[in-house]
This record gives structure tokens, sequence and C-alpha cells, in this order.
């Protein structure tokens, strides 16, 4: 009986690591990605998909912002604007990395069930 309860929290402390290491930089992600294909967790799984959206979603606002400065005046005013939904992501980052710390499956605002749906592939 011991064994499985060393089992179960050995792979709970695995589930933990790659749900907070998905949240620190792509390459982070990249490899929380690796530890979960070696050793599957519902946790890892749920952290890893709301992180691959949180990316997917800074890379889209960086190419949009990127796009607008070539515009005269206005595109530079709307890309000054941009910031805050930069902050906005930092701020749903925070979050989903203290539920990753905390071990909790809560899904970060706006888009964190929609990242649950569009990368359900990761499992």
């Amino acid at each position: 009986m011991e064994q499985t309860h060393s089992t179960q929290s050995t792979t709970s402390e695995n589930g933990k690591m790659v749900s907070v290491l998905s949240y620190l930089t792509i390459i982070g992600w990249v490899i929380a990605y690796v530890m979960h294909n070696n050793e599957k967790s519902e946790l890892g799984a749920f952290h890893l998909r709301q992180t691959i959206g949180l990316y997917i979603i800074g890379i889209c606002i960086w190419i949009a912002q990127m796009m607008l400065v070539l515009i005269p005046v206005l595109g530079w005013i709307i890309g000054v604007l941009m910031i805050f939904l930069y902050i906005g992501l930092l701020i749903l980052w925070l979050m989903g990395l203290i539920a990753a710390i905390n071990g909790s499956m809560k899904p970060i605002p706006v888009i964190g069930r929609n990242a649950q749906h569009w990368f359900s592939g990761i499992k």
C-alpha cells in the first residue's frame, strides 16, 4: 500500500512540475511537453493547453502590433495602446502560474475554456 501512495505522489509532483514549467517561456513549454509525454497527468495537460493558448495569443498581438507600426500616426497610436493587451496577457499568465503552483485546474478568464477546447489534442 505504501508504494501506491508513493507512485501517486510522484505522479502528482510530476504533473505539478510540468504545469509550472509550461509557464516559463516557450522553451519551458517544450520541455514540459516532453516531460508530460513521458508521464501523462491531467494537471499537466490542462496547463499545457492553457499556456500554448496564451503564447499563441501573445504572438498574434505582437504580429498585429508590428503591422500597425507601418501605418503612420494612427497605427503608432494604436500600437502604443496595445500595451494594455500585453498587460492583460501578463495578468492572465500570472493567474495561470499561480493556479499551476497551487496544483489547481482553474481555467484562466477569457481564454481558458477556449484553450481547453482548441488544444484538446494535448492529453
